[in-house]
């Protein structure tokens, strides 16, 4: 789910995190309040039990799929587990996040910060090239699905799906 979809439910993300700002935007009718900075999966998480409460959930089978399958690449996302011809290819949990979320938002373009601040956080101090360094360990464990992940010179990565 999108960030923008969140925020048009109601909610607010903000880097303001005392408890009287906290306070105010509930009461001025935001149904959840998170601050900066936050994990992109609990912001998942959120989105989907403010869904289930407003019966604007999904049904099933149309929630994302709990396993993706591209070409050569399967990703379960439940299990967090990768595989490429049918063996499973083992990668980091920041490989793993970066690529969940580039499969779950295939031909989606994100720039190097974006992809830092979801999958990293926004306190992480490392550089923008910590990015590039995944990527690249990424598509090299990837070996033939490798080609999937893209970079968009200029602007920073996206993953084709087919």
């Amino acid at each position: 789910l999108l960030i923008k979809e969140y925020v048009s439910l109601g909610q607010r993300m903000t880097a303001k995190g005392d408890d009287m700002d906290k306070i105010l935007g509930l009461e001025y009718g935001a149904d959840d309040y998170i601050t900066k900075p936050f994990n992109i999966l609990e912001v998942k998480a959120r989105i989907k039990a403010i869904m289930r409460r407003t019966g604007n959930a999904k049904p099933k089978e149309e929630e994302n799929p709990k396993i993706v399958e591209s070409g050569d690449l399967k990703l379960d996302c439940e299990s967090r587990r990768l595989f490429i011809l049918g063996k499973e290819v083992n990668v980091t949990a920041k490989e793993f996040d970066l690529l969940e979320l580039l499969v779950m938002n295939p031909n989606k373009v994100y720039s190097r910060e974006n992809l830092l601040n979801l999958v990293w956080g926004y306190e992480y101090p490392g550089d923008v090239r910590t990015v590039d360094v995944h990527i690249r360990t990424l598509r090299q464990k990837l070996g033939s699905a490798g080609e999937l992940v893209e970079t968009v010179r200029g602007v920073g990565y996206k993953i084709n799906m087919k």
